[in-house]
This record gives C-alpha cells, sequence and structure tokens, in this order.
C-alpha cells in the first residue's frame, strides 16, 4: 500500500483497542461516577443543600439501587424542606439495603415529626434492631421512641431513655426528658424540681422552661406557667417551642386572641409549624372559637383525613360544621364519631361527641335521631339544661306531649334563669302543651 494511503487508513480507522476495548470504557464511566460523587459529597460537606439535590437526584436517577446515595438525597431533600419527597428517598434507601440503619432513623424522626407516631416507632424500633447501627445513632433513636411514648406508655419511654444513656452517657435534654416521664409516673412532684435545677443552671435552656410550663399547667398554675414563659418569649421570639406552649397557655387562660396571633405568626414563618398536626388542631380549635369556622373547616378536614383512627377529630369537625349550619354534614359526620366509641380516650369524650350529634341531629329535623343520642350521652353523663332543652324540643316535635312536658319542666328547673330564651320558649310550650292536654 502507498505511504499515503497507509497513513490515511492509520488516521481514520480507530485501532482495536481503542474502539472496542471494554474495560478501558468502563474505567471512565467508573472515573466520570466517582467525579460526580465527589462533588455532591463536596456540596453536601459545604452545607450547599440547595446545588446538591439536583446532583445527588441524578445520580440516584442511574444508581437507583445504591443506598447510600439514597440517604445522601433524602437528607438534602430534608434540609430543603422537601419532606416527601424525603420520605420517599429513604424508603427506597431502606429497600434497596435494609441493614442500613441511617435511612431507617431518619425516616423515623421525619414521620415522628410530622405526626405520624405509628409509622415513627416502626421505623426507629427497626432501626435500633440492626446489627450495623453505631452506638450514638442507636442512642438517637431510643431517645426519639422515648419522646413518641412519654404520654402513652411512660414505662417503655423510661426503658429507651435507660438504654440510650448506658449507650452515651447523659446527654443535654436527658434530665428535661427524664422529668417529662416522672411526671407520668407514681411520683409527678419529682418532676417540677428536676426542671428548675436545670433553669437554675442554663437560664436560657428553652425546652426545660417548656417542659415546666407544661407541668405548672396541668397542675392549674397558670400565672406561674404565663411568669415562666411571657419573658423567656421575649428573649426568644419566634422560637417553636416556646410560642406552641405559650399559645396553649394564652387558650387556658381564655386569651384566644393572643394566641391565634401567635400561631398564626409561627404557621406564617415555620413550615414544620404548618406540618405538626397538634399544632394545627389548637390553630383551628382557636379559629373556632373565635368565631371563624369557615377557617377552622379545611384544617379539621385534613387531620381528620390524615388521622382516620382518631374520633374526636370527627368531633371536632362535625362541631364546626355545626357553627357553619351545615347540619346535615355535622350529623353525618358526628355519627361517624360517635359510633367508634371504643376508639375515644374515655367515656366522657363520647358522651360528650353524642350530645353533638343530638344538637345536630335537632338541627337538622331529625328529633327521633337526637332522641336516641341523648339516650347514649345519659348513660356516661349527667343531664345539663342544655340536653334537657334538646329532650323536650324533641319529644315536642314527634307530638310525645307526656315527655315533652316533664322535660321541659325538668329543663327550668335546671336552668333556673341561665338560658333566658330558652326558658321563655319552654315556659310558652308548656302553656300550650297542657293547654291541649
Amino acid at each position: 500500500m502507498p505511504t499515503t494511503l497507509l497513513l490515511f487508513a492509520l488516521l481514520t480507522v480507530p485501532s482495536q483497542q481503542t474502539a472496542h476495548d471494554p474495560h478501558q470504557a468502563a474505567a471512565t464511566q467508573a472515573n466520570a461516577q466517582a467525579d460526580r460523587i465527589r462533588h455532591a459529597e463536596d456540596l453536601l460537606e459545604r452545607g450547599d443543600y440547595t446545588a446538591a439535590e439536583p446532583a445527588l437526584a441524578a445520580l440516584a436517577s442511574t444508581n437507583p439501587k445504591d443506598a447510600h446515595i439514597l440517604f445522601d438525597l433524602g437528607f438534602t431533600q430534608e434540609h430543603n424542606n422537601h419532606e416527601e419527597a424525603a420520605a420517599d428517598s429513604y424508603t427506597a434507601a431502606i429497600a434497596a439495603d435494609p441493614t442500613l440503619p441511617e435511612p431507617e432513623v431518619a425516616l423515623g424522626l421525619l414521620k415522628a415529626r410530622t405526626g405520624q407516631t405509628a409509622e415513627a416507632r416502626l421505623y426507629l424500633n427497626n432501626a435500633t434492631k440492626l446489627t450495623s447501627i453505631q452506638p450514638g445513632l442507636q442512642a438517637r433513636a431510643l431517645r426519639a421512641l422515648a419522646r413518641l411514648d412519654q404520654v402513652s406508655d411512660p414505662g417503655a419511654a423510661r426503658n429507651d431513655l435507660a438504654q440510650a444513656i448506658q449507650l452515651t452517657g447523659q446527654q443535654p435534654g436527658d434530665a428535661e426528658l427524664t422529668a417529662t416521664l416522672t411526671v407520668g409516673s407514681s411520683n409527678p412532684v419529682d418532676a417540677e424540681p428536676t426542671f428548675r435545677q436545670t433553669l437554675a443552671r442554663d437560664p436560657d435552656n428553652i425546652p426545660a422552661a417548656v417542659e415546666l410550663a407544661s407541668l405548672l399547667q396541668r397542675e392549674n398554675k397558670l400565672a406561674e406557667a404565663d411568669a415562666l414563659l411571657t419573658p423567656a418569649l421575649a428573649a426568644h421570639p419566634g422560637n417553636p417551642q416556646l410560642v406552641a406552649q405559650t399559645a396553649t397557655l394564652y387558650a387556658a387562660e381564655d386569651k384566644s386572641a393572643d394566641a391565634l396571633t401567635l400561631l398564626k405568626d409561627l404557621r406564617d414563618t415555620d413550615p414544620g409549624a404548618r406540618s405538626n398536626p397538634n399544632l394545627t388542631r389548637l390553630y383551628a380549635h382557636l379559629l373556632l372559637i373565635s368565631g371563624d369556622a369557615p377557617a377552622a373547616d379545611p384544617l379539621y378536614r385534613s387531620l381528620a383525613q390524615a388521622q382516620p383512627t382518631d374520633p374526636t377529630l370527627l368531633d371536632d369537625l362535625g362541631s364546626t360544621l355545626v357553627r357553619e349550619r351545615k347540619f346535615s354534614e355535622a350529623q353525618a359526620v358526628l355519627t361517624k364519631a360517635v359510633a367508634q366509641r371504643e376508639a375515644f380516650h374515655d367515656d366522657a369524650a363520647w358522651g360528650e361527641a353524642a350530645g353533638h350529634l343530638a344538637f345536630a341531629a335537632s338541627r337538622n329535623q331529625q328529633p327521633q335521631v337526637a332522641l336516641q343520642a341523648l339516650q347514649a350521652r345519659a348513660t356516661v353523663l349527667p343531664n345539663s339544661p342544655a340536653t334537657l332543652f334538646l329532650e323536650a324540643t324533641a319529644h315536642d316535635s314527634l307530638h310525645q306531649n307526656k315527655e315533652a312536658v316533664r322535660a321541659y319542666r325538668a329543663f327550668l328547673a335546671a336552668a333556673n334563669g341561665k338560658l333566658p330564651d330558652e326558658e321563655f320558649e319552654a315556659r310558652h310550650r308548656l302553656i300550650a302543651l297542657e293547654h291541649e292536654h
């Protein structure tokens, strides 16, 4: 072959090694991915979560079974307040490697923060049982479980906290949590000195101030709780824990307008407050008692949908619908609530819900349903002037004159000037019924 043609062939046809060497291609691809991973890790180390999220999302799309990349992506999404996406990434990481404890703990903490306590317990418990979990991470999961169980199962919470302390020693916040758990035990008097000692050592300890104020409020020492929280909130304006506890206290002190303002400002500035079901419920309650039932309505609907096994939310929603004069819908919602008697925390709460159903049914022109609900309520709660009036008007609507007269008389004796409009109506109906008789 002429030299010029040989040179041309060498220039235009790649060598066999360059064109078809799979090892070199794989090495090139691996190097490129390693560079992308190092870039994402560098962004994470610098705390640049905004830039890290798309970088990790791209890595996850090409490595959908890499649990470490998926966990890092979830971690970044959570920092960017993309909580649903973070939960999905953590779930994918767990599926990719069920032995990896970090995504289990992260997802459990995320679920706990958003009020999904049953799922939070599941993931946190799973994490503590993994053999690969490090002591520090295991202790963090145990402390989170202790906080989840501090009301429903204080004994289990104390065990979880004790295990955590064995793993890492006493940590900031353990004294406050111990005191909180003591409140739920047989010696609640021991909790208050613990909180006060903590605050004496560290006056800016917000968790201790919040827990002590909560304890004082439960003991009906509202003025002491106010004297503790008001200066703390002035020193730390906008702190979510202080705002939430102060709003709860203000609501108990009949300062609903002040409580509503605090919670509205917190919800406007803190996405976590908007997603917190307990704060949302308090906010909806304050809206309702302030007369803004239309604003409370969607909040209660969302809460009831998210927690379908809590009939007290249905009771709250039904009461809101009554305020909106949506009596037919209120009756349907309250009927569902009363049907879940075993799910109520006590018989009195169930009885109150039955009373609310009676009122809604009465306004919905269903006197027979109202009477049935009142009979159910009477099995656990004594009659009140309001329930006696409902009973009287229901019998009156059904032309059960004898029963109506008896109930109207019982109502007048119980009301004794407290319900002048209803008493006026009762007296006139008694005259009419006795005349008919």
